[in-house]
């Protein structure tokens, strides 16, 4: 069912009270496809909204606004090493995580408690702590909403980058994931190195390394770095780690003796992007109801009544600030409508 002039702010973790034309909620393919032929909505602009932890509203959207709402979570395949378990691209991702972890399946530890659901994770190929979905991902399937066809997508097919798919680019707004496929290991290969988490497994007094305690060290760091979004409007990381040459790396660690970062396999290196914040002076900043948060300078965030184009704007001070001082350009990792 297709209602008019829906206010957006619950289905969004910053809380911007944008308002969408249209709004409609699928549970099925068969719904989405009777949702795309109301000849109220025929022609108009379309967008698939999941769990809204990656979206800044700074307008209205003059369009229909379809929430992906399919569930399901089942194992699909096995092979001698790996079980491959497909989730309907509405289901809560941190969920899907905790259910793959209770069947003692292994690959998806690191990526605990990422906002947001199943049909995002491909789409901005989520990462964290040295992992990222296209180290575990099989296919998808996705709905054209133009010829109405389901297409099915390898890795390969995702075109997968940092932070980035199809989806996002050649792609954008053409299709709706209706299910994600996950290539699990039986066995774990475990994934320590990256951030804190040995640190946060020492203090646990973790003696006998599991997928199990890797989750929740993650949580556990997540948790006293990340404010919550249903008491702080936030999306999580705003903007991406830049990557930079050797030769900028030099020049900057030259000038910038303590800078963050992390050496590439092709040789660049890739910036802490909340360090460079940081040293701009931004963290803690607030300024009516939009603020950096004071924990983690990569976190924009709303204090209750800030409007989306309020924060786009600190958000682009922001940009400008480390490009002179840094002469490096931060891009956007949340989605801007």
């Amino acid at each position: 069912m297709v209602s008019e002039n829906v206010l957006l702010q619950s289905y969004n973790t910053f809380g911007i009270p944008a308002t969408s034309r249209y709004f409609a909620p699928f549970d099925s393919e068969q719904a989405l496809l009777a949702l795309l032929e109301e000849p109220q909505v025929k022609g108009v602009p379309r967008m698939i909204l999941g769990g809204g932890s990656n979206i800044l509203f700074t307008q209205d959207f003059d369009g229909l606004m379809l929430k992906n709402n399919i569930k399901g979570m089942k194992v699909v395949d096995e092979d001698n090493d790996h079980v491959y378990v497909k989730a309907g691209a509405g289901e809560n991702w941190h969920g899907f995580v905790q259910y793959c972890l209770s069947a003692d399946l292994a690959g998806l530890e690191n990526l605990s408690l990422i906002p947001g659901n199943v049909g995002a994770s491909p789409m901005q190929n989520i990462g964290a702590y040295g992992v990222e979905i296209k180290d575990c991902f099989h296919s998808l399937e996705a709905l054209h909403l133009e010829d109405r066809r389901v297409v099915t997508f390898s890795n390969n097919d995702c075109a997968f980058g940092y932070r980035e798919s199809v989806f996002k680019k050649q792609y954008r707004h053409q299709f709706a994931i209706l299910s994600v496929t996950y290539r699990l290991n039986k066995i774990p290969h475990f994934n320590t190195s990256y951030g804190a988490i040995n640190e946060e497994l020492e203090r646990m007094g973790v003696k006998e390394l599991s997928i199990q305690a890797i989750s929740q060290a993650v949580i556990n760091i997540r948790t006293s770095k990340l404010p919550d979004p249903a008491k702080i409007g936030n999306a999580g990381s705003f903007f991406k780690n830049p990557s930079v040459s050797a030769a900028k790396y030099e020049a900057l660690k030259a000038a910038f003796p303590q800078v963050v970062a992390y050496p590439l396999a092709d040789g660049h290196f890739k910036l802490a992007a909340g360090w460079l914040i940081e040293q701009c002076g931004w963290k803690g900043f607030r300024e009516g109801d939009a603020g950096v948060h004071a924990k983690q300078a990569l976190v924009l965030v709303n204090y209750g009544h800030a409007k989306g184009s309020e924060i786009y704007a600190l958000s682009q001070r922001v940009v400008d600030s480390v490009t002179e001082k840094f002469g490096v350009e931060l891009e956007r990792e949340v989605n801007i409508v």
